[in-house]
């Protein structure tokens, strides 16, 4: 687990500049993949190639047949797997590091003395440090989640056909330099296969989370551009029907007139 602190220590950062469903995303990341794998899958698969035993004693074939079967190990590749998913969300906390440091600047101009009044006010922090996910830094972090929806449906497919879901106890091999089809086999077919299981169950959760993420950004966004569209205003009657018009001093003066001619024709 030593491996991972750095990265850990990156992704923890990112905990306060993302969404509650970013936040669940994150967990699933450190206690169900790296945590689950720096503490179980290695042991299972540490002895995965001495351990791969073929039916001949010809020199070279067991590497071969191995190699053929396992392309890139099942570890490997789930470490590459956390890497490229990661690496959009460092990007974005790259760019949300960069803009707070700008408005933590803004707003020492701002504090200073000779602090100029046109300077704009910080718009994605306040004073305590908290960030608001909106205009540019929205645009950022849906790309990431765009990307890691990408990554992991890659990963998944690339899983299938590199080797399957179940891991089979028995390879027929037929490579060279084996003088035939050899038959090899793999320790603890059943015990590496409910870690594959496992690991591609984790997987498709990630995936789910965040298509379920970038959905709620975008009805989130849509509500507020209709809240600015259609502000709340006062209560009127309904269409159509003339809204009651008090008296103005115009009005009076008129009537006042009308009084008095009348008062004139009947004397």
């Amino acid at each position: 687990m030593g491996d991972w602190g750095f990265l850990s220590s990156l992704l923890d950062k990112v905990q306060s500049h993302s969404t509650v469903i970013g936040k669940i995303w994150m967990t699933v990341l450190f206690l169900f993949r790296i945590m689950v794998l720096g503490a179980g899958a290695e042991s299972v698969w540490g002895d995965e190639q001495s351990d791969f035993i073929c039916n001949t004693q010809q020199p070279g074939c067991e590497n071969v047949c191995y190699d053929w079967v396992f392309p890139i190990s099942h570890i490997r590749f789930w470490v590459l797997q956390i890497i490229f998913v990661s690496t959009p969300t460092l990007v974005y906390l790259g760019h949300a590091m960069h803009i707070i440091h700008q408005e933590n600047k803004l707003r020492a101009k701002q504090a200073s003395p000779g602090g100029t009044l046109h300077l704009k006010s910080p718009k994605y922090t306040d004073d305590k440090g908290n960030v608001t996910i909106k205009g540019n830094l929205l645009g950022s972090y849906l790309t990431q989640l765009v990307f890691k929806i990408i990554i992991e449906a890659a990963f998944i497919v690339g899983q299938y056909y590199l080797y399957g879901f179940v891991m089979v106890p028995m390879f027929p091999c037929a490579k060279k330099p084996c003088p035939f089809t050899v038959e090899c086999y793999m320790s603890r077919p059943t015990e590496k296969t409910i870690f594959i299981i496992f690991m591609l169950v984790v997987g498709c959760v990630s995936l789910v989370l965040n298509v379920i993420e970038v959905f709620y950004l975008l009805c989130k966004r849509c509500k507020a551009k209709s809240r600015r569209r259609f502000p709340i205003n006062a209560v009127r009657g309904p269409v159509g029907l003339s809204e009651p018009r008090w008296p103005t001093v115009d009005d009076a003066l008129k009537q006042d007139e009308r009084n008095l001619d009348i008062e004139m024709e009947a004397n």
